[in-house]
């Protein structure tokens, strides 16, 4: 089967309405998507492509913020050549292997998590994601109650599984992120995910010890009430998805639900947060 590449040039300080026009995409039958550092490469089989339905997922958009994109076809026998020049495999903190399906096994490292790289947001290369696998490293998530909002690949649900929680839920409103975190929950033979799709309002009627949201700025403070409904006294949430300015305005929302600072990375003018429920 071939594919269409289109390769997006996006324009725009809020990360949000990126992640908007990705959704409006896979709404017109994208597929697969790849983190560029002007954009996002957008993946669609020919057979599938339907210029007019793209054209009316993209007419919004335009008088929102400025982008552009290019297009051209991939033949089949080239697909998977496309993919693994483009997906190299990671190592976080010499404690964590990540690697894609067509990679030798590196079993020296205590951690390896395989992730199919058709949808490759939340493969670890972004430094927002490996940010957040340094926090769940440095942390015992063993026997721990784990939520991921915005679990993209799952990469992070299935960490916080391998580091012994006893339970993870896994939450994206995406429904290819929702198969891919299935798909790699599986292929890395972790039970004890649930992964469901939806946003906030899927947050099951639980108590959790971890909260994990990987997402961006504006859904975080949207969000953030609700996961002080559902943490425990003493829990920890971690927040990234957002760069280093943003900061403070989480954290004043934070302090809203008595939630304080315990520590931040920071990559990149990236930044990640753990805060402390009281």
């Amino acid at each position: 089967m071939d594919y269409y590449e289109f390769s997006f040039k996006v324009t725009t300080e809020e990360d949000y309405q990126r992640d908007l026009l990705l959704q409006a995409i896979a709404e017109a039958g994208f597929d697969t998507f790849e983190e560029t550092p002007e954009g996002f490469n957008a993946y669609i089989s020919q057979s599938a492509y339907d210029r007019d339905l793209l054209e009316k997922a993209l007419t919004p958009f335009y008088a929102m913020f400025r982008f552009s994109y290019e297009q051209k076809l991939i033949p089949k026998k080239n697909w998977n050549e496309v993919w693994e020049s483009n997906f190299e495999p990671i190592t976080i903190d010499n404690k964590c292997f990540v690697r894609a399906t067509f990679h030798e096994p590196r079993p020296e490292f205590p951690i390896e998590i395989v992730i199919d790289p058709r949808m490759s947001f939340g493969t670890g290369h972004h430094q927002t994601t490996a940010m957040m696998i340094r926090f769940l490293l440095e942390d015992s998530m063993q026997d721990k109650r784990v939520l991921d909002m915005g679990c993209g690949t799952g990469i992070l649900a299935i960490l916080a599984r391998k580091l012994g929680a006893s339970e993870v839920t896994a939450i994206d409103y995406d429904p290819v992120c929702y198969e891919s975190a299935i798909e790699n929950a599986a292929l890395n033979e972790t039970d004890g995910i649930q992964v469901l799709c939806g946003s906030k309002e899927a947050i099951p009627h639980a108590t959790f010890d971890v909260i994990i949201a990987n997402i961006n700025r504006n859904i975080l403070l949207d969000q953030i009430s609700r996961y002080a409904e559902a943490m425990a006294a003493g829990g920890i949430l971690y927040l990234s998805g957002f760069y280093n300015e943003d900061c403070a305005a989480l954290m004043e929302e934070a302090g809203r639900y008595s939630f304080s600072f315990l520590d931040k990375k920071e990559q990149d003018n990236w930044a990640a947060l753990k805060l402390l429920k009281a």
